[in-house]
């Protein structure tokens, strides 16, 4: 598969309105799955999933009844399969927020799904509930499989990331709020109280983490990976990542996507950045990393926590 494929170009100012109806497209569906499932830690019941196709919510249920929906990016439909047997589907094409959204309400009401969701927008600002958003309508399918192949390369180098962590850490999962792809791992250890904070942030860290990402940039920002350390220790942000610059606002290190993609060895330059920053996170706030590692530091490979493991024999 040709690199432009496999690493395509995802510049902000071609995609800037798509993106944001997008954005809140995958907010209604992220919604859904919110009211329809248990609260887990560090909120770990909201994101999406990277698919062969697209995104997914995974499996949900209203009361005994198991749903799925999906995002499928490639042929550019929503897809709704239940546990009854029965399916629907809305195309994905130029629409307002308001109608996506009231398109989608009707069809789980079709199939035996009805719910009801908190319509405001969050992490955005100046947010339009969703069924007032005339403003939000663009899509186009070009940039949307552009983003859906930046989202495939980027899951697949998180996951080698994160393969050599074997102490707590999430899935490779999207965030529907942030509209970012993120891994996180965890000391161990609870962090301290965060006087004045909300709700959500005081779950999300409620223990010390180190977590990485993909952004596929805004209107104004361009597409970039991320890393940070929460809460960060003393000295993270003069420590030496590779490629990386650390951003005093944002509290993290950051890389250009378009330096990665453009990069000879595109996965090895990203996991250089990746492994500099956890290391870094790491070694800086004291976290046991024999216990946490799949192998002793010594014998890690530069540029990530620690190989990942071999491939299973096919027999």
């Amino acid at each position: 598969m040709e690199r432009a494929r496999i690493w395509p170009a995802l510049p902000a100012a071609e995609w800037a309105d798509t993106r944001a109806t997008l954005h809140l497209w995958t907010q209604v569906v992220g919604k859904v799955r919110l009211a329809l499932s248990p609260l887990m830690n560090h909120w770990w019941n909201v994101p999406l999933y990277l698919t062969a196709r697209g995104l997914t919510t995974s499996a949900m249920f209203h009361g005994a009844l198991g749903l799925e929906i999906r995002l499928d990016l490639l042929d550019h439909q929503l897809e709704v399969s239940t546990s009854d047997g029965t399916y629907g589907r809305l195309p994905l094409a130029p629409q307002t927020v308001a109608a996506f959204h009231a398109r989608l309400m009707s069809l789980l009401g079709d199939l035996g799904a009805p719910v009801r969701i908190w319509t405001t927008p969050c992490e955005l600002p100046d947010p339009i509930p969703f069924e007032r958003d005339l403003v939000h309508e663009d899509y186009d399918r070009e940039a949307v499989e552009r983003f859906f192949r930046a989202l495939l390369a980027a899951d697949r180098v998180l996951g080698r990331f994160r393969a050599g962590f074997i102490g707590k850490a999430s899935p490779v999962h999207f965030f529907w709020g942030s509209f970012d792809l993120a891994a996180t791992l965890f000391s161990g250890r609870r962090a301290p109280e965060r006087p004045g904070t909300d709700r959500i942030t005081r779950e999300a860290y409620s223990h010390e983490v180190f977590s990485a990402g993909f952004w596929p940039g805004d209107a104004r920002e361009d597409a970039c990976f991320y890393a940070y350390a929460a809460p960060e220790p003393e000295g993270f942000a003069g420590a030496r990542v590779p490629a990386g610059a650390y951003h005093q606002g944002l509290k993290e290190f950051v890389l250009p996507y378009e330096e990665v993609r453009t990069a000879d060895d595109p996965e090895e330059r990203l996991l250089a950045f990746l492994g500099a920053a956890y290391r870094a996170a790491a070694d800086l706030g004291g976290w046991d990393r024999a216990a946490l590692e799949r192998a002793p530091p010594a014998a890690r490979p530069e540029g990530e926590p620690t190989a990942p493991p071999p491939p299973p024999t096919v027999h």
